[in-house]
C-alpha cells in the first residue's frame, strides 16, 4: 500500500474509532433504554470499520492506544463532546451523511477501499436514517427540542468544511469527487432541516465552508481529555493479555 493511501486509510479508521468512542460514551445514559442500544450498536459499527481500516496500514492496537494526540488525523467533527442528545445528533447527521456518501464513491471503483466501502455503506445508511429520524423528531418537536436542535446544527456547522478537503498532500481517496460529494452533502442535510423546520446555518453554499485542521493533526481541547481516557487501559497495562 502506497504511502498516500496508508494516510487515507488511517484519516478514514481515525474519523470512525473516535465517533465510536464518543458514541460509547452514552451507554447508560441515553434518553431511552432502546437509543441506549442503537447508539451502542451503530459505534460498534464503526468501531468494525476502524479494525479493518487499521489493518491495512498496521497493528490496530498500536494505532489506536499508543498514538500521540498529534499522529491522529480523525475530522474535528468526530471529537466535539456529545453535549446533550441534540448535539449528538447534529454530529451524528453531518457525518453519517458525509460518509454515506463517500462509502458510495468508493464502493463503485475498484480501489483498495472498494470492498470495505460496500459493506459499511449499508450500516452507514442505518446510521443516517437513525440521525435523520431523530432530526426531525427534535426539530419539529417541542419549543425546547427545537431550540436544542437549532443551537446544536449551528454550533457544529463550522466543523463540516473539513470533510470536503483532501485527506493528505495527495489525498489517497481516488475516484472520489469532493466537488459533488460536497454538493450532495449540502443538498441532503438542508433537506433534513427544512422538513425539520430548521433553518440551515449561515454560511456558503458552495460547500466552501472553512475547513478545521485534523487531518494536519491538530485538534480540539476536548480531543486530548478524550483520548487519555481512551487509552489509559492499555498504557497502564502494556503486553496485559485478557
Amino acid at each position: 500500500m502506497g504511502t498516500e493511501t496508508a494516510t487515507a486509510a488511517l484519516a478514514l479508521a481515525d474519523d470512525a474509532l473516535i465517533l465510536s468512542h464518543r458514541l460509547g460514551e452514552w451507554a447508560g445514559h441515553a434518553p431511552e433504554l432502546e437509543e441506549d442500544v442503537a447508539l451502542a450498536n451503530i459505534a460498534l459499527d464503526l468501531l468494525g470499520q476502524a479494525r479493518i481500516l487499521y489493518t491495512l496500514v498496521g497493528d490496530e492496537d498500536e494505532l489506536a492506544y499508543l498514538r500521540e494526540e498529534r499522529a491522529f488525523r480523525n475530522l474535528q467533527l468526530v471529537e466535539q463532546p456529545n453535549g446533550d442528545f441534540a448535539h449528538t445528533i447534529a454530529r451524528q447527521l453531518y457525518f453519517s451523511t458525509y460518509q454515506r456518501l463517500l462509502y458510495g464513491q468508493l464502493a463503485t471503483g475498484d480501489g483498495p477501499f472498494a470492498a470495505l466501502a460496500a459493506k459499511a455503506v449499508k450500516e452507514v445508511d442505518y446510521h443516517q436514517d437513525h440521525a435523520e429520524q431523530w432530526t426531525l423528531r427534535l426539530g419539529d418537536g417541542t419549543a425546547e427540542s427545537h431550540e436544542r436542535m437549532q443551537r446544536a446544527c449551528t454550533a457544529l456547522w463550522r466543523f463540516t468544511g473539513e470533510m470536503f478537503q483532501p485527506v493528505g498532500d495527495g489525498d489517497g481517496l481516488d475516484g472520489v469527487n469532493r466537488q459533488q460529494l460536497a454538493e450532495s452533502w449540502l443538498s441532503s442535510v438542508t433537506a433534513v432541516l427544512e422538513r425539520a423546520t430548521l433553518t440551515v446555518p449561515d454560511g456558503p453554499r458552495s460547500g466552501a465552508w472553512t475547513a478545521g485542521a485534523g487531518r494536519q493533526g491538530l485538534h480540539t481541547e476536548s480531543f486530548g481529555r478524550m483520548l487519555a481516557e481512551m487509552q489509559h487501559l492499555h498504557r497502564s497495562h502494556p503486553g496485559a493479555s485478557w
